[in-house]
């Protein structure tokens, strides 16, 4: 524990002594081209080749009855007989379509176990139809899998590492339909922030109108509203073009104060803007040690009594700290430097943010995952 709270001092002074004043982001790291956007893709089919990893037909009646479907398509008729195969698994395929993919172009996809298969590996994908919300297929998958996990056992015990019953295949699919969405020659471009706020989307407007005075001699952008920049596309230059370089200009994006706890892990992320106003803080541990001590009683010799346990508990309670401290952080670095004062480890952080919060000094967001 000592470790990992000297770990949470070094790297919060790291990042708080190592961020400049003005902190500047491309424009195309922080916002998305409207009609520009990627889309889900999924798929049903069967994994073959396994051996003896696959589903229990018995137990996974979806995988017979697909496999039945998929031989009755290629002749082979076997229904009325009761397969027994262990090679075969019912899987889920996905994959995430690319924006502005064309036909012909390749995808990675993922497959995923859908029954009581112990293991994917070895296995090869059957031709797998893949569909997006809108129920159409824009591709198809197939090919051997690649599995990281692995799962071995004998007659007492048995390991696993990793994910067996998942897998990848790189360039699996092979897109059939061009994406949806895309973007037009128009006279009308929006961008939309990733982070919503009205502050960073003035300053994109006012580097990309500062772009276009230089350039083309008129403003180019206005802002929508918090979220969203409409632009204009000047006449003398390409739509691609125009995206790229508006997209290599810089700005500082703003953000609103807020503390992000992580109770699971310790884990404290404190914005920038975070202000405390002056509060005191007194924070003490309390430890409660119980041991047991079991003794043995022993009857007189010749007596008709008998040996029993009997019970022996002894508690102690510690109480450390408890000081009361000031705490008046006008910035982050005064947060921390004061949080750390007090030798303060994660959890009792952790508890003392939550307290500020509560009695209204914190002025910032608190988030707890």
């Amino acid at each position: 524990m000592k470790r990992m709270v000297w770990f949470l001092r070094f790297a919060i002074a790291i990042l708080v002594g190592a961020c400049p004043a003005s902190a500047e982001t491309r424009i195309k790291d922080i916002v998305d081209f409207k009609g520009i956007r990627t889309n889900q893709l999924v798929g049903y089919g069967l994994v073959v080749g396994l051996g003896g990893t696959g589903d229990s037909l018995k137990s996974s009646p979806f995988t017979q009855q697909s496999m039945q479907s998929m031989l009755d398509r290629m002749g082979v008729n076997i229904r009325g007989y009761q397969a027994r195969t262990r090679n075969v698994a019912a899987v889920m395929v996905t994959a995430e379509l690319p924006a502005l993919s064309q036909k012909g172009s390749r995808i990675d996809v993922s497959v995923a176990s859908l029954g009581d298969a112990k293991s994917l590996s070895g296995g090869t994908l059957i031709l797998t139809a893949l569909s997006g919300a809108d129920d159409v297929v824009y591709g198809v998958a197939q090919g051997p899998i690649i599995v990281s996990g692995f799962s071995a056992s004998g007659d007492a015990q048995s390991v696993t590492l990793g994910v067996p019953t998942s897998g990848r295949i790189a360039n699996g699919a092979i897109v059939e339909r061009d994406a949806p969405g895309g973007f037009a020659e128009g006279q009308s471009l929006e961008l939309f922030l990733r982070n919503p706020d009205f502050r960073t989307a003035i300053r994109i407007v006012d580097a990309i109108n500062s772009y276009g005075t230089r350039h083309f001699g008129i403003r180019l952008a206005r802002e929508k509203d918090f979220r969203s920049v409409r632009i204009r596309k000047p006449d003398s230059i390409a739509l691609a073009r125009l995206f790229a370089e508006i997209g290599d200009l810089t700005v500082e994006p703003d953000q609103v104060a807020r503390v992000v706890i992580d109770e699971r892990t310790g884990t404290i992320v404190i914005g920038r803007d975070v202000r405390v106003s002056t509060v005191a803080v007194a924070h003490g541990n309390i430890s409660v040690q119980v041991t047991e001590s079991p003794q043995v009683s022993q009857p007189l010799p010749f007596s008709e009594g008998e040996t029993v346990v009997v019970p022996s508990t002894d508690v102690q309670l510690n109480e450390s700290g408890g000081s009361v401290s000031t705490v008046q952080g006008a910035s982050l670095q005064e947060l921390v430097s004061a949080l750390n004062r007090m030798g303060l480890k994660p959890q009792g952080i952790i508890a003392i943010l939550q307290t500020i919060k509560s009695a209204g000094a914190l002025q910032a967001e608190l988030v707890v995952q």
